[in-house]
């Protein structure tokens, strides 16, 4: 049996499942499918101005079905942000091309635009003077 999932997917599950546990009847009527982006910024990255740039992306594409998008930040890191951009597509091959294409175009966009919003390594020096003077043991 074919199920839908929250991002649109289909998962196929055998029918033994089905005939074991009780389960509720979503009927499948299209293949639309939801694609996501995950991007890795330095917290100093614009994220509206990220958002806005996802939309005119989306905008542009022949491969969007106009029906979903949004950039949420999912996650806080140690070091980075992390930035999820969800899409929608009529297909999962669509989808793919939707994602590679979007991806490419957010990363050329912050390398051109805010190149300081990309991941980096931080090195803090202090000077000697903060640390406690060395005693001999």
């Amino acid at each position: 049996m074919v199920v839908k999932i929250w991002d649109l997917r289909r998962l196929i599950v055998p029918v033994t499942f089905f005939l074991e546990k009780s389960f509720q009847n979503w009927t499948r009527s299209t293949t639309n499918i939801l694609g996501t982006v995950f991007l890795y910024v330095d917290y100093t990255a614009p994220v509206p101005e990220i958002r806005h740039k996802l939309h005119e992306f989306l905008q542009a594409s022949k491969t969007w079905d106009r029906d979903v998008w949004c950039l949420q930040v999912t996650n806080a890191g140690e070091r980075v942000l992390e930035l999820r951009a969800l899409m929608s597509a009529v297909d999962a091959p669509t989808s793919w091309d939707l994602r590679c294409e979007v991806r490419e175009k957010l990363v050329d966009f912050l390398k051109e635009t805010y190149p300081e919003s990309l991941p980096r390594t931080r090195e803090v020096f202090y000077p000697q003077e903060t640390f406690p003077p060395q005693t001999a043991a």
